[in-house]
């Protein structure tokens, strides 16, 4: 299992996709997962039972999803913070895409899908989660300025080509 974490924009599904397509692999996002399962999306879930409700059922989820079948996941940006979630990471290829800050505005800032970019202390929320990020990451990589491409080549040349990550 590869796991993809970083905060929003900074690539996760993009590079997701990209990375599961060029190993063969089925690219799942817990986001999609979890709006599938729910039967609505996630900020009508954030809007109906708060963050704390929402880190719960993503929890649950991420926890199948890690010991299911090898795939690429693409972690939701605040997953990390759920201390069990970020215990089940644990013996699995953890890469933190590394967005700054302003970088991350200009690629999602407009999106009104997104609940958290209604949050006044964004800037704040992102600076918290960054050790997160770092404590569970088996490598970074920085998207800043990058195409997803050459963000998805750094991933596959510091994987172990000896890994099969298949079976």
């Amino acid at each position: 299992m590869i796991v993809l974490v970083g905060f929003m924009g900074a690539g996760k599904t993009t590079v997701g996709r990209l990375l599961a397509g060029r190993l063969g692999l089925p690219f799942l996002d817990t986001d999609t997962v979890i709006e599938q399962r729910a039967g609505r999306p996630v900020r009508e879930i954030f809007a109906a039972g708060g963050e704390p409700a929402f880190r719960a059922l993503e929890h649950q989820v991420t926890a199948e999803l890690l010991a299911g079948s090898p795939a690429v996941l693409a972690l939701g940006g605040g997953g990390v913070q759920h201390p069990a979630t970020a215990a089940a990471l644990a013996g699995h290829d953890v890469v933190y895409l590394e967005v700054g800050y302003p970088e991350s505005m200009d690629r999602v800032g407009r999106d009104e899908l997104r609940p958290m970019l209604r949050n006044a202390g964004l800037a704040e929320i992102f600076r918290h989660r960054l050790a997160g990020y770092q404590a569970v990451a088996t490598w970074t990589v920085t998207t800043d300025g990058r195409s997803p491409e050459a963000v998805c080549a750094d991933i596959l040349a510091r994987l172990a080509p000896a890994t099969d990550l298949r079976g």
